[in-house]
């Protein structure tokens, strides 16, 4: 039996790659405070509790801008393929960790990622 798959997803720079690495227990995925710092899917086997699985580090997703908004050098250039890359995470995966920045509450962009992932299921 294979083990389940977790895919990190959210905005950009909401701490999905913080909490990849922290999951994977070693410094896997870049984390920098840049949005657009992932750009493919990042894989890691981890274990929490004693329950196996896989997860998946994401790149942000923001539908309000289109994913325009101010990106690392060179991400924006790939806007579309970021996104398309979270979506094959999502598609692959038995079940979906959406994450926010606590310090700002849900916002309107991460209400559109939630309704994205509904439509996913």
């Amino acid at each position: 039996m294979s083990k389940p798959i977790v895919a990190l997803v959210g905005r950009p720079n909401v701490g999905k790659s913080t909490l990849f690495n922290r999951l994977a227990g070693e410094r896997l995925a870049i984390v920098d405070d840049t949005p657009g710092t992932t750009r493919d899917r990042i894989f890691a086997e981890t274990d929490w509790n004693g329950i196996s699985f896989d997860i998946i580090d994401t790149g942000g997703i923001d539908p309000q801008h289109g994913g325009r908004a101010p990106l690392s050098i060179g991400s924006a250039d790939f806007i579309e393929q970021i996104r398309t890359q979270a979506e094959v995470a999502i598609l692959d995966s038995d079940a979906v960790l959406l994450l926010t920045d606590g310090s700002v509450g849900v916002t309107a962009p991460d209400r559109e990622v939630a309704e994205i992932l509904r439509r996913h299921q």
